[in-house]
């Protein structure tokens, strides 16, 4: 297909000392390729320009980091295709698309996720703060040389778990321009339905369900008791013992909620002929249950527009993917490897972000279980940032969308801390409020395009 015809653009190059391999399309209107962050550590982006790109020194164009959660699901495949991508797994334009508003660059992260992948099994990463080495290194690679890049804003935009790596990174990130080691500006940070506090979630999740019926009395008590022990286990700096844990917390609110949906508590897992029963709910396999929920909300009868095989497939073809790597082959492994900080909270890097006035956007759909909002309040509570008390003794602002004047959530302001109350969406808000988001998104990144429902949503922004 004429559309996925691409050039050489780059090839092999050495660029502070990383080895990097780069294609794009005739029209430039597509980059990808590896960046060797490591040694025997390769990790795949793709860059999409947008066709609304505007340059206008007073109003520079904005790029968007997204970062994928599980850890170890694919940004490249599942935010790309699934989410905020110009086109769907059927490979149909989505006219939600954030590219309407700003550049996208989406990167399989960290190493081992997606098309990204290592030589060996000693160079998957253990901590979050690896992970944004690597992340800085392609950073570099990408930026340095690029002139372009370095005039547009980079917004870190997030999900998940992809939260903690976004903090993380983008503190890295801080101190590589700090160290002139890297020509970037960072326009902010952007954590939507993150797993910043594994404690405050886990503790939400039976009070949360047991309101709204999910959980009897008896079932409450159940959960309170394992939560309890991750608390413990958390405050002892006992991790991987925690994330032994939370498997076992999820198992038992699967067995005592007849599979409540993680991603949506007005949902049985089982509305989704793909989802996993409870005796499969485990660390092993949670990326995999990330990516079927989407899958079930994109996917329709009569077509493929299955995620695997369609990046398995014509998309591992276009990008010119080595034969031995298959997408996703190793995301098993990246989230064993991170088992050790997987319940690590990185609240207080959200307080170190907001101390060097980095504009730190959160973002939460009201239906979400896995990171509920009952827990994203909690943690937002813990800052310890000067601002804090008066962001929380702030009046929120009701969200349209369109023509309508149906509440669609709520947003609050204060100094460079936002927030974003998003209702009737689950943890994939893109994909359950695509208007909202869309619009919520212009308003992050201050996108110099002109938003048609502007007057109907407030740009929160000081």
């Amino acid at each position: 297909m004429e559309k996925f015809h691409v050039v050489v653009f780059v090839s092999l190059l050495v660029l502070l000392f990383q080895i990097v391999t780069a294609f794009r399309t005739q029209d430039g209107s597509e980059a990808w390729g590896y960046v060797q962050v490591r040694p025997k550590a390769h990790m795949f982006w793709l860059y999409y320009a947008s066709p609304n790109r505007i340059q206008d020194p007073e109003k520079p164009w904005p790029i968007i980091l997204w970062l994928q959660g599980g850890p170890g699901a694919s940004g490249v495949g599942i935010g790309n295709f699934q989410e905020i991508g110009p086109l769907d797994t059927f490979l149909k334009p989505r006219n939600s698309t954030w590219l309407q508003k700003a550049d996208l660059l989406f990167v399989d992260y960290p190493v081992g996720t997606g098309y990204s992948f290592v030589e060996d099994n000693n160079s998957f990463v253990q901590t979050d703060v690896e992970a944004a080495s690597d992340g800085t290194a392609l950073l570099m690679a990408l930026f340095n040389r690029n002139e372009t890049l370095q005039q547009s804003p980079l917004y870190i935009v997030a999900e998940s778990y992809g939260g903690k790596f976004a903090v993380t990174l983008a503190l890295s990130v801080l101190k590589a321009i700090e160290a002139g080691k890297l020509k970037l500006y960072l326009g902010g940070v952007t954590l939507g339905d993150s797993w910043i506090s594994p404690e405050d979630f886990t503790s939400s999740w039976g009070p949360l369900l047991k309101d709204v019926s999910r959980l009897d009395s008896s079932g409450l008590e159940k959960s309170n008791s394992v939560a309890l022990l991750i608390k413990q286990q958390l405050e002892a700096g006992k991790f991987s013992e925690a994330t032994d844990s939370w498997g076992q917390l999820e198992g038992l609110i699967s067995d005592n909620s007849n599979n409540v949906d993680f991603y949506n508590f007005l949902l049985d897992s089982a509305d989704d002929p793909l989802s996993l029963t409870a005796s499969e709910l485990k660390q092993e396999v949670a990326v995999k249950r990330y990516s079927r929920y989407l899958h079930r909300l994109r996917s329709s009868p009569g077509g493929d527009g299955d995620i695997d095989t369609l990046m398995n497939g014509t998309i591992k073809k276009k990008f010119k993917i080595p034969e031995n790597v298959t997408w996703g082959g190793q995301s098993d492994e990246v989230f064993t490897a991170l088992q050790g900080d997987f319940m690590r909270p990185r609240i207080n890097e959200v307080d170190e972000l907001l101390a060097k006035g980095v504009n730190v956007t959160i973002y939460n759909g009201q239906l979400d279980l896995i990171c509920a909002t009952k827990g994203t309040n909690a943690w937002v509570e813990k800052l310890k940032w000067d601002g804090i008390k008066t962001f929380l003794n702030t009046t929120r602002n009701p969200l349209y969308c369109g023509a309508d004047k149906k509440t669609r959530g709520f947003t609050k302001s204060y100094k460079n801390l936002h927030f974003y109350w998003i209702l009737e969406a689950g943890h994939f808000v893109p994909v359950d409020q695509p208007c909202v988001a869309l619009t919520m998104i212009e308003s992050i990144t201050q996108s110099p395009v002109a938003s048609k429902v502007e007057s109907h949503f407030p740009l929160v922004r000081t």
